[in-house]
């Protein structure tokens, strides 16, 4: 076993750090904002494109980086110490798009690579969440093609984004299905932008779909794919979730420690009281045990056949589960350390507390992911534990 970096995923790192610190100038301002004005959006913009991590997920020969899953979790790491969700303004298209047909890639999926489009996935309802199969936005087949109605939640970027990844049941059967939508078509009105716990650089608004008419042309990845199609972007998804809240909780833990080492109560550092020592130690081995499995499991899915795919899935769920409780402990402590100062929002330990919270729930809630875990211990036993190559 060979647990080096190489020197492509060395560089990209440092690539991704040197973007990460640039970024991370802009955090206050949206704290205070609750955002940032277009100026702030477009710097940002060409800072990603000439670092050259702009769609990390794409293929090269479409624009994008082409990284491998375990090169985008080596760089996701790095991003996700960004608090206001800034790690989000370094793009990364939808999965799904790599379906698009050659017109469809044209017109929606290049531009997004080149940062001159961007996509939002709207797949929640008030009645499908950890049940995406309980779906009632409908798709109506007619002589222009398809007619959307329904209602969507938490789209993520749906403020900011230009077109969506509309997942409705289509025709009288109702076949799970992906359509590209442009925003400002008739009929489509964004009706709520709820605000979170959280400060995101991008909202997550409602929106309603009456009568939204489209072409034959707007379906993705065919009629009926698109449990499956999304499904495996959960998969990836859940691995970058991971790899994010494991950078956010080592920069928690390198502030809590120099707040440690500097901070003097009863006439000595309080690094060198056993209490905080102790939190400090686990949160160290929270973070190390849940890099190494994170980073496991991305290189198994480069290196994964296809009958590997539902093992994987799982996998996936035990690193995205593991890896957001063990965050979420971690910046609890770190907060704590902090004392009266973790909970002023001009600290970032404050704003990850916040933050953190929300990959417990985003993707599959902890509780779905174990639900995730327990089938496929019950079908196919504990060869989901195993290291590759082992029996």
């Amino acid at each position: 076993m060979d647990f080096r970096l190489t020197e492509r995923q060395a560089r990209l790192k440092a690539d991704a750090r040197a973007l990460t610190d640039l970024i991370a100038g802009y955090e206050i301002a949206c704290e205070e904002n609750n955002g940032l004005p277009e100026s702030a959006h477009a710097t940002i913009r060409d800072a990603v494109l000439d670092s050259g991590l702009q769609a990390v997920n794409m293929p090269a020969e479409w624009g994008g980086a082409g990284l491998t899953i375990a090169e985008q979790a080596t760089v996701q790491e790095e991003l996700g110490r960004l608090t206001g969700a800034l790690w989000d303004m370094v793009w990364r298209p939808a999965n799904a798009l790599r379906f698009c047909t050659p017109e469809q890639r044209e017109r929606f999926l290049v531009p997004v690579i080149e940062g001159r489009r961007r996509d939002c996935y709207a797949v929640t309802e008030p009645e499908a969440g950890s049940d995406p199969q309980n779906l009632a936005t409908t798709a109506t087949r007619n002589d222009a093609g398809w007619v959307l109605n329904g209602e969507k939640w938490f789209v993520t970027v749906g403020d900011h984004a230009d077109f969506m990844i509309v997942l409705a049941a289509a025709g009288p059967e109702g076949a799970p299905t992906l359509f590209l939508v442009d925003k400002d078509t008739p009929g489509i009105e964004m009706t709520r932008v709820p605000r979170f716990m959280h400060t995101f650089v991008y909202e997550h608004p409602e929106f309603t779909f009456t009568d939204v008419q489209v072409g034959e042309d707007a379906v993705l990845g065919g009629i009926g794919g698109g449990y499956d199609i999304t499904r495996s972007w959960f998969t990836e998804e859940r691995l970058m979730i991971a790899a994010r809240t494991i950078g956010a909780a080592e920069r928690a833990l390198e502030l809590a420690r120099d707040w440690a080492v500097e901070r003097e109560q009863f006439g000595a550092p309080i690094a060198s009281y056993q209490l905080i020592q102790g939190m400090l130690a686990d949160s160290a081995v929270d973070i190390a045990v849940n890099r190494a499995y994170t980073h496991q499991v991305a290189w198994e899915v480069d290196q994964a056949s296809p009958e590997d795919r539902k093992t994987l899935h799982a996998k996936a769920s035990i690193a995205k589960l593991a890896a957001s409780e063990a965050s979420g402990r971690v910046i609890d402590r770190c907060l704590q350390i902090f004392g009266g100062r973790g909970y002023d929002r001009s600290y970032a330990v404050e704003r990850l507390y916040r933050e953190l919270r929300v990959d417990r729930i985003w993707e599959g809630t902890s509780e779905i992911q174990r639900l995730i875990i327990a089938n496929e211990l019950v079908k196919r036993g504990t060869g989901v534990l195993a290291l590759p190559g082992s029996r």
